[in-house]
């Protein structure tokens, strides 16, 4: 019992000390600077400022709501490409190759995002792999630029963040029982029948979670919509690091990122409510 007790804590204690200095004590470091504002005197003040200039601000948050909506929107193109690609690995294909095709899913994200991206980068570029192939077969006269706008950028964080959305379904879909569908054939149902009444129920759970990790991942990125996006396309990361690094304004930064926690987090307790899914079943 002493030993193991001792094992506990020596598991314990580097992930509490982890969690608490790299997380718990910056986060409260930059909260305290986000409630700290000039004053007309040029001394830092308690204040609100920082956080009332997101709301009188209109650039601010009307660049929020786009990134909001832009994420969601990532997040069901997701599910809806993630889903059918789960239900195929695991119940069509077989199970020999099953693990394979799993392998092909996890080999690009061995490489960084920043890879990836610049991979899409060269792919989508005016004078890149998919133009060059269009003009050979003389679908195109002259290349297009794909790059910089808001459908690439959707594409690549769709891209991005499949894998996040794979395998919370994978993990829900092996527990299916594969009689269920059978029997459900056998009683005269349709195939949109059992995708609505058995597969997508069943795989609810890992639906909910692959869709949490995903939001919060593409509401928080900064590389994709930088580089795919361009200038044309506005992101409230690109805000929170433009007062970071750019105006020198960490206060300013810091009530921005955590707004983005905030407000993020009340968007997934909107979401859960609304689908009537609770965080513990999720998280289980």
């Amino acid at each position: 019992m002493k030993h193991s007790k001792l094992g506990l804590y020596i598991f314990l204690i580097p992930v509490i000390l982890w969690l608490f200095l790299l997380i718990v004590i910056p986060h409260i470091d930059l909260f305290i600077m986000s409630l700290r504002a000039e004053n007309d005197l040029g001394e830092l003040v308690w204040s609100l400022q920082n956080y009332k200039n997101f709301f009188t601000e209109p650039v601010y948050w009307v660049t929020f709501v786009r990134t909001a909506i832009y994420s969601i929107l990532v997040t069901i193109i997701t599910a809806i490409i993630a889903l059918p690609v789960s239900f195929f690995i695991t119940k069509v294909v077989n199970s020999r190759f099953s693990n394979f095709l799993s392998i092909l899913l996890l080999m690009p994200f061995w490489v960084s995002e920043l890879v990836r991206v610049y991979g899409w980068m060269i792919l989508l570029r005016e004078s890149g792999v998919i133009n060059h192939f269009l003009i050979k077969l003389g679908i195109l006269n002259r290349p297009i630029e794909f790059l910089y706008n808001d459908i690439s950028m959707i594409m690549v964080l769709v891209y991005t963040s499949m894998l996040f959305m794979v395998v919370p379904l994978i993990s829900v879909m092996e527990s299916l029982d594969d009689h269920l569908i059978e029997a459900a054939y056998d009683l005269g149902a349709s195939t949109k029948d059992i995708v609505f009444k058995i597969i997508i129920p069943h795989a609810k759970p890992g639906l909910t979670s692959g869709s949490i990790v995903v939001f919060m991942l593409t509401l928080g990125n900064y590389l994709t919509p930088n580089l795919i996006g361009g200038k044309n396309s506005l992101w409230f990361t690109e805000q929170i690091y433009t007062q970071f690094i750019a105006s020198f304004n960490w206060n300013q930064g810091a009530a921005f990122g955590f707004l983005l926690l905030v407000l993020s987090s009340l968007i997934i307790w909107i979401a859960l409510k609304i689908t009537r899914q609770s965080l513990g079943k999720v998280v289980q």
